[in-house]
C-alpha cells in the first residue's frame, strides 16, 4: 500500500465516507457489459450452483443447477450459459476494421468487444476453473457434452486470462476497479466484500453489509448458513422451484450492487490512455476469435517454455505500460511518485529555447529549461525525462540543486532551428516531469519452440486435444 493510499485510508476513517485516489477512470466501460455472477456448491472446486448474468440490469437471467453433483446437469447448465454467452460474445465479431501496421500485414479488429464484469477475484477464478473444465469436453463419443459447452469453455478460459492482463478491460472484478479509484476505511481483505466496499463510497460504513441475511455473498462460495438452512432443505425436497428461489435470494443483492459499481465508474471521465488500451483489448479480442474461427485447438493445459516466456514478457511490459500511462493521466497517481522523488512539479522560472549543442552539421537544438520545485528529486543526471503536459516531448536531467531542476528538451519541439510555438514552457508555467516514460525494453528475442533447449525441456510435442485433458481431479 502506498503512502497516500494509506492517508486517503485513515482520511476516510475521519470523515465516514471513502476517498477518491483517481480524478479518472483507468478502466473501459462498455455500453453493453455483460455482468455475470456465478456461484458454485460448497465443498467442491467446480461445481457451478447457480449463475446470474445480462446485459440490462431489469432483465436478469437466472441459471440453476438443482442437483450439482449430477454431472448431466451440469453440463446442461453449461449449455444454458453458453446460450447466453457465446452468442453476446459472437456479436461483437462481425463489425471490424482494417488495421494497417508498419513492416506487418494489415489485420482485421473488431471495432467493440464484449465486456464481462464479475463481483470479485474469486469469481474470475471460479471463471478460469469452468472454463478449464468445460473447453476440453466432447459432443460425440463416450460422456458427450450437449453443443456449445466446449466453446464457452474456451472463451471462459480467454476472459479469466485477460483478467490478469494488465490495464485489461476486456474481463474486471467489481472490487478491484472500485478500489483502484477509491480508498476505504476498511482493510484491503475487506475490500473484498463488495457491499461493504460500495457502502463506503456511497452512504460510509454501513453495520449491516457484512450481514449474510441482507446482503448475501457476491459469490462465488455462498454463506454457510443459507447452505445448512436453506439449501441443503431446499435440495433435500427435490423442488426445482424451491432451489430457484432459494438461489434467486443470493444473487439478486448482488445484481443490484453490480449495476451501482457501473453507475459509480462511468461517473468518472475516462483517462486518455484508456481509448489506447481498449484498442489493444479489441486487437486481442479479434485474434481470439480468429483461431476460433480457423478451427484451432482449445488452449493447452500448460504453456511451453517458450510461449511461457514470451506470455511472461508480454504481461511486464503490459505492467509497466500501464503504470506510466496511469500516472501520465492522473495528478493524483502521479502524486505518489512525485513523493518517491520519481517526478516533480514546479514552475518555470527560466527558459533558452535557443540553446543547441554540437559544432556544424552535428549541430542539434536542445532548449534549456529551469523549474523551481518543492518537490524531493532523486533522479540522477542524464535521466530521461517525460511529462504529462507534453506526452510527445522527450527531456533529460541535467542537475537538480537547492530546489531548481535544469533540464534540456530532447525531442517533441520541432526540426527547425528554432522550436515550434509552445514545445518548449514559458515562464510561469507550472509543469511536472517524471523518470517514468513507455521507452521500454523491447520484446526479447526468443527462439522458436522447435528450437527450446533441453534445459527447458527441449522441443515440446506438438499439441493436439486428447481425451485425458477433460479429466481432472476435482470434475
Amino acid at each position: 500500500m502506498s503512502l497516500l493510499t494509506s492517508l486517503a485510508r485513515l482520511r476516510a476513517v475521519e470523515a465516514g465516507r471513502a476517498q477518491p485516489i483517481a480524478t479518472v477512470r483507468h478502466c473501459h466501460l462498455s455500453e453493453r457489459p455483460m455482468v455475470f455472477i456465478p456461484l458454485k456448491l460448497s465443498g467442491e472446486a467446480a461445481a457451478p450452483l447457480a449463475a446470474m448474468l445480462g446485459t440490462d440490469r431489469d432483465a436478469p437471467r437466472l441459471l440453476v443447477v438443482t442437483q450439482p453433483r449430477n454431472r448431466d446437469l451440469r453440463f446442461a447448465w453449461a449449455a444454458e450459459l453458453a446460450g447466453e454467452l457465446v452468442p453476446y460474445i459472437g456479436s461483437f465479431a462481425g463489425s471490424t476494421e482494417t488495421v494497417e501496421r508498419r513492416n506487418a500485414d494489415p489485420y482485421e479488429r473488431a471495432l467493440d468487444a464484449p465486456q464481462l464484469l464479475l463481483p470479485n477475484r474469486a469469481g474470475v477464478a471460479f471463471t478460469r476453473l469452468l472454463g478449464r473444465s468445460t473447453r476440453f469436453r466432447r459432443t460425440d463419443g463416450p460422456y458427450p457434452v450437449p453443443q456449445g459447452v466446449p466453446l464457452l469453455g474456451r472463451w471462459l478460459t480467454y476472459f479469466a486470462e485477460r483478467a490478469a492482463h494488465p490495464g485489461s478491460s476486456l474481463t474486471m472484478a467489481a472490487t478491484d476497479e472500485l478500489g483502484r479509484h477509491w480508498a476505504s476505511g476498511q482493510s484491503a481483505l475487506e475490500d473484498a466484500n463488495l457491499a461493504a466496499l460500495v457502502a463506503w463510497i456511497t452512504t460510509g460504513p454501513a453495520d449491516d453489509a457484512e450481514d449474510p441475511l441482507i446482503w448475501p455473498p457476491a459469490g462465488p462460495a455462498t454463506d454457510p448458513g443459507f447452505d445448512a438452512e436453506v439449501l441443503a432443505p431446499a435440495m433435500e425436497s427435490e423442488s426445482a422451484e424451491r432451489i430457484t428461489e432459494a438461489l434467486r435470494t443470493q444473487l439478486a443483492p448482488t445484481w443490484r450492487l453490480m449495476w451501482q459499481a457501473v453507475d459509480l465508474l462511468r461517473a468518472l471521465e475516462p483517462g486518455a490512455s484508456v481509448a489506447q488500451r481498449w484498442e489493444q483489448d479489441r486487437a486481442s479480442f479479434s485474434g481470439m476469435a480468429a483461431q476460433i474461427g480457423e478451427g484451432a485447438p482449445p488452449q493447452a493445459r500448460r504453456d511451453g517454455a517458450v510461449a511461457a516466456a514470451a506470455r511472461l514478457a508480454r504481461m511486464e511490459r503490459a505492467q509497466a505500460a500501464y503504470d506510466v500511462q496511469r500516472a501520465y493521466d492522473d495528478p493524483l497517481v502521479m502524486a505518489e511518485y512525485r513523493l518517491t522523488g520519481e517526478a516533480f512539479a514546479g514552475e518555470v522560472v527560466e527558459t533558452v529555447p535557443d540553446n543547441t549543442e554540437g559544432e556544424g552539421r552535428s549541430r542539434k537544438l536542445r532548449p534549456l529549461v529551469v523549474v523551481k520545485t518543492d518537490d524531493p528529486v532523486r533522479i540522477p543526471p542524464g535521466t530521461a525525462l517525460g511529462t504529462p503536459q507534453r506526452r510527445g516531448q522527450g527531456a533529460e536531467l541535467v542537475s537538480a540543486d537547492g530546489g531548481q531542476v535544469t533540464l534540456k528538451i530532447t525531442k517533441g519541439m520541432g526540426r527547425g532551428r528554432t522550436p515550434t510555438p509552445g514545445a518548449v514552457p514559458e515562464t510561469g508555467e507550472r509543469v511536472c516531469y517524471t523518470s517514468l516514460t513507455d521507452d521500454f525494453q523491447g520484446a526479447p528475442a526468443l527462439p522458436e519452440a522447435e528450437a527450446t533447449p533441453w534445459t527447458h525441456g527441449g522441443p515440446p510435442p506438438a499439441y493436439v486435444p486428447a481425451d485425458e485433458d477433460a479429466r481432472e481431479e476435482w470434475s
